[in-house]
């Protein structure tokens, strides 16, 4: 099985994803360890001198003015656990929430948090044994990191609360260490409040974001260049020449992917009845720029999650000189912004989507295609109600795409007075990729359908691949009306398990 080894210096996306979703082993490596020791140092001598610290030997919150006796520490770290773990609502899944503790045990073995090496050891050996803390969908406002989420996931650690354990089924959580051989973890002091305090379950959910519309992304360029043989357009908009002297770097990638698609087709150019069509609809011939501007705002959320994933964000931090001071890092203001973006630009690519759709079901705009693509129109309704559910998934995403970030509510009797909500547009993103990959798709079923009813004319070999791939994956073609949800759904399996793109690959060779 393959390991990730967790420094000192941070993880990358793709050890979170290994860890999330592909169930690999976690390590700590020598250096942690050794800087785990170290930071814990720091905070034991604090604890032991009689001046308050905060975090080490003083409330929490608002609630921070009171300075905590020696006898009573231990009992403070236990209640910050037990209190901050009120979430509410359904389950969050199961790689969501791997990521979080991952990416909490990443912070925690920077050696800036003072935990103890043991402490994260067993946060390892939960991983490991394949427990799952139970953690509920509402519960975070962003700020103090995801508290709620991470309070969860250390009640775990203490013993407590319930789990799902690795056969699926939710126990309590110190029968599932019991049997997987772990103790619970007696917290000492700041390591309840270092436990909870990050913006990890908000940054997991954009790395895996992020890894999802990578593919959907170039699924979108696939599905836009069959809609555009269907539609007998000109693939002429797509020339390099074309993209080079407007350089979005994710405009030129689209119309380089749809070009590469399209090479060798007999379906673009032609037009109706041999009338010349000046230019095609703005759903087809800016397709690379709508698909580009999102392909450019993913790769600024990249740019943010990699600062993210170097970061040790925790309050207070153990600083290499000694100090232990409190700070902001833990508002999730700048994960929470991208998360925003993302969604915006996948409710316009799926809007974009849905229009080339509607194109083709529409016989006075799709240049000779029968009504809805119906065997015998007025007899057979065709795709109309497909493309009505696709307008519906549509018409839900641009609600997803209102931004969590631009709310704020304050908390904790004013002290934590501005929040970025960043869970909750963390959330929100998560139903709008898998929105996406369903509307993606309803057009790939709508331009599969179109190319076939092209009698005569050859479509591209990228595009005769994806055709033998979709029919052979139960995706029915022409004919009469037939229970249509059974093919939507193996047409949204084919693209969300990613065989689109592979089927197109096949003759393209990767695609950018």
């Amino acid at each position: 099985m393959h390991t990730v080894v967790v420094g000192t210096s941070g993880v990358t996306a793709s050890d979170v994803l290994a860890v999330a979703r592909g169930g690999a082993r976690v390590e700590l490596s020598g250096e942690a360890v050794a800087a785990l020791a170290a930071a814990r140092g720091i905070v034991d001598a604090l604890a032991a001198k009689p001046d308050p610290v905060y975090g080490v030997s003083t409330g929490f919150g608002a609630l921070a003015t009171r300075h905590i006796s020696q006898e009573l520490r231990a009992q403070l770290q236990r209640n910050i656990v037990r209190s901050h773990a009120a979430g509410m609502g359904p389950r969050v899944e199961r790689e969501v929430v791997r990521a979080l503790m991952f990416l909490r045990l990443k912070t925690v073995c920077s050696g800036h948090t003072g935990v103890r090496p043991e402490v994260a050891q067993t946060m390892a050996d939960i991983l490991n044994a394949g427990i799952t803390p139970v953690v509920h969908e509402y519960g975070s406002l962003g700020c103090s990191g995801d508290l709620a989420p991470l309070s969860h996931c250390a009640l775990t650690l203490m013993g407590e609360g319930e789990a799902e354990g690795p056969d699926g089924t939710v126990r309590p959580a110190g029968d599932l260490l019991a049997e997987a051989g772990i103790d619970p973890v007696e917290l000492r002091e700041k390591e309840g409040l270092a436990l909870l305090n990050g913006t990890d379950g908000m940054l997991g959910m954009l790395i895996m974001a992020l890894a999802d519309l990578d593919r959907l992304y170039k699924s979108a360029d696939i599905t836009a260049a069959l809609s555009l043989e269907a539609l007998l357009g000109t693939d002429k908009v797509l020339a390099p020449e074309l993209h080079a002297i407007r350089p979005h770097p994710g405009q030129g990638d689209s119309a380089a992917n749809m070009l590469a698609v399209l090479t060798g087709s007999e379906l673009t150019g032609h037009h109706q009845d041999d009338a010349p069509r000046v230019q095609d609809a703005y759903s087809v011939r800016c397709a690379p720029q709508v698909a580009g501007a999102g392909r450019d705002t993913m790769a600024h959320a990249r740019l943010v999650a990699e600062r993210e994933l170097a970061s040790a964000v925790d309050n207070p931090v153990v600083l290499p000189d000694g100090r232990v001071e409190s700070n902001g890092n833990f508002h999730g203001a700048p994960v929470a912004y991208v998360l925003d973006f993302l969604a915006i630009a996948v409710a316009d690519l799926a809007s974009i989507a849905e229009r080339r759709t509607d194109r083709l079901l529409d016989k006075n705009r799709s240049h000779g295609l029968p009504p809805f693509l119906a065997d015998d129109a007025g007899v057979d309704s065709g795709l109309m109600i497909a493309q009505y559910t696709q307008a519906a998934l549509v018409a839900e995403l641009k609600r997803l795409a209102v931004p969590a970030s631009a709310d704020s509510i304050p908390s904790s009797a004013m002290q934590e007075d501005h929040v970025s909500m960043g869970w909750s547009a963390a959330r929100k993103l998560r139903t709008a990729v898998d929105n996406l990959t369903r509307v993606i798709a309803v057009e790939l079923y709508a331009a599969t359908r179109g190319i076939e009813l092209r009698e005569g004319l050859t479509p591209a070999p990228a595009t005769r691949a994806v055709l033998d791939a979709v029919r052979k994956a139960g995706v029915e073609g022409p004919g009469p009306d037939r229970f249509l949800a059974p093919d939507l759904a193996a047409a949204d399996a084919f693209v969300r398990e990613g065989r689109l793109l592979a089927a197109a690959e096949t003759v393209t060779g990767p695609l950018r």
